[in-house]
């Protein structure tokens, strides 16, 4: 296989060549290791939810018998971050530099990291630089990540073979096209999808440079209205799609979910699976959590109440235990729907409830919550940008938690809800759908209820479901039954990393 050097120039890349998919095998497809590729990954390098899903699950897999190695590129922080580091590869020419992988560890995590500084030795965040355009060269940027991915999952490196290449989201998206056109025996792949919405789409000239034959620029590749799109790529070539809930499964079927990529999810729908994220229960855990004031579990509720008291300080509210505080931790975007609850803040302040926002996104939504806040002195305390202690404590003391997103692949701040006793307010969407129980009639009597779904995404919905929680709210023996329900909630990754050995396991037998 090839990849594309700068000035259109074509560099071969050793491959190398991995046993045959059933010499990989033990017994009852017992895979040995799988190599997930990330463009980010918690502790080192996040921006959102993706991050998070990526420290967690290779854990979870250890933990499940699936060894795991990850790939994430050499950002300064990543490189920073590296226990005992060692150069266990070099690419003379990776796209116009030279390129390192270097094995180390950070946070119990086995990781690979390619450190091409010509690429990725940057200040701003994984995509945008400091003025917060996205870099002009991302495309090269993570294709890079892609080619190594395949070459590294494809036998590269002495002594490191791999069963599984699993790629997240678009920037990853390229481990299984290139895989795709190398001759001869390779790993199996899996491309999941955190988002529909962030499709990795390039002008059409990038396309000579990534190396591919020219059959690869079609309708059941890369091309896409005329451009190069690294997940349709990646949806047309791996092996098995997943995506981060059974619902959002479903959806990214349909015109109104599939973001322009419906037909193609429908195409492939015999092999897409929905498995819900899950959340790190150690470090999300309220009862040994260092980032909050004080600390206490199911059956120790009551200690709840002294984190409320601490968020309200910490924001500004008034200091009250009868007043319902609801918390939102969020991206401040149309997506999540936080302009509906605007249109509903006046009502909500008319009913004695306070708010307690964190989060950064479109300015005018910036704006209009701090000037809500202004106007609110001691209802709405809000702090712009991102907070890890702060996210804590709005877990640990809000009394429920606001997701009104329009569409949401999963979702994780309301699996920290649950954990943390904050009854999650959702709309009935993605993985929101697949976590919450509704407090319904039914739920209720049952005693199974965990929250309060939604529907449709509307302000006057939301209006509905807010005021089904002040309901809720006023009743204390119903409201304290929920929040126990919501902290018996296994929200951890257990199951889903069952699933996601259950999945690779399928692609092995059906390879062998």
């Amino acid at each position: 296989m090839t990849m594309g050097g700068d000035g259109g120039s074509l560099i071969p890349i050793a491959m190398g060549h991995a046993p045959a998919p059933n010499t990989l095998l033990r017994q009852a497809y017992d895979m040995s290791r799988v190599l997930a590729v990330t463009s980010e990954i918690y502790p080192l390098i996040k921006t959102g939810g993706l991050a998070d899903v990526t420290g967690a699950l290779p854990l979870a897999l250890n933990a499940a018998g699936v060894e795991t190695i990850t790939l994430v590129p050499g950002y300064p922080a990543v490189l920073q971050g590296l226990k005992n580091p060692g150069e266990v590869w070099h690419f003379p020419d990776m796209f116009g530099g030279h390129a390192y992988v270097i094995r180390g560890t950070a946070a119990s995590l086995d990781l690979l990291v390619l450190d091409a500084p010509h690429l990725f030795n940057r200040p701003g965040n994984p995509y945008n630089g400091p003025d917060g355009r996205e870099w002009h060269d991302n495309g090269i940027r993570f294709a890079a990540l892609g080619a190594a991915g395949a070459a590294i999952g494809n036998g590269l490196i002495p002594g490191l073979s791999f069963d599984i290449v699993h790629a997240h989201d678009w920037q990853s998206a390229m481990a299984p096209v290139y895989l795709n056109y190398h001759h001869g025996p390779r790993p199996g792949t899996v491309l999941t999808i955190h988002n529909l919405a962030f499709q990795g789409r390039f002008a059409a000239s990038l396309f000579p440079r990534l190396g591919l034959p020219g059959s690869a620029f079609g309708f059941d590749g890369l091309e896409y209205h005329h451009d190069v799109s690294f997940l349709k790529g990646g949806l047309c070539f791996a092996d098995r799609l997943t995506t981060v809930s059974p619902t959002y499964a479903r959806e990214i079927t349909t015109e109104e979910y599939g973001m322009g990529l419906d037909g193609l999810m429908r195409y492939r729908a015999a092999s897409l699976t929905g498995i819900v994220n899950g959340i790190d229960d150690a470090v999300w855990n309220p009862a040994t959590d260092e980032l909050i004031p004080h600390k206490f579990s199911r059956g120790r509720i009551g200690q709840r109440a002294g984190n409320k008291t601490a968020l309200q300080r910490r924001l500004g509210l008034v200091e009250s235990q009868s007043a319902l505080v609801i918390g939102v931790v969020s991206r401040l975007t149309s997506q999540k729907g936080l302009d509906m609850l605007l249109e509903n803040l006046p009502g909500l302040i008319a009913d004695g409830v306070q708010l307690a926002l964190l989060g950064s996104g479109e300015r005018e939504l910036e704006f209009s919550f701090i000037e809500a806040a202004a106007r609110n002195p001691g209802a709405i305390g809000c702090v712009m940008g991102y907070n890890e202690q702060l996210a804590h404590l709005i877990q640990a003391g809000s009394d429920a938690l606001l997701v009104p997103s329009r569409f949401e692949p999963c979702g994780l701040t309301q699996l920290c809800a649950l954990r943390y006793g904050s009854i999650p307010v959702v709309s009935r969407v993605g993985g929101l759908a697949d976590t919450v129980i509704d407090a319904n009639e039914a739920a209720l009597t049952a005693g199974v209820a965990t929250g309060i779904q939604f529907s449709p995404a509307t302000p006057e919905a939301l209006e509905d479901g807010l005021r089904r929680l002040l309901i809720l709210w006023r009743n204390q023996p119903v409201w304290q039954r929920m929040q126990r329900n919501a902290m018996n909630a296994d929200v951890s990754w257990r199951n889903p990393a069952a699933h996601y050995a259950t999945l690779y396991n399928s692609i092995l037998a059906e390879r062998s």
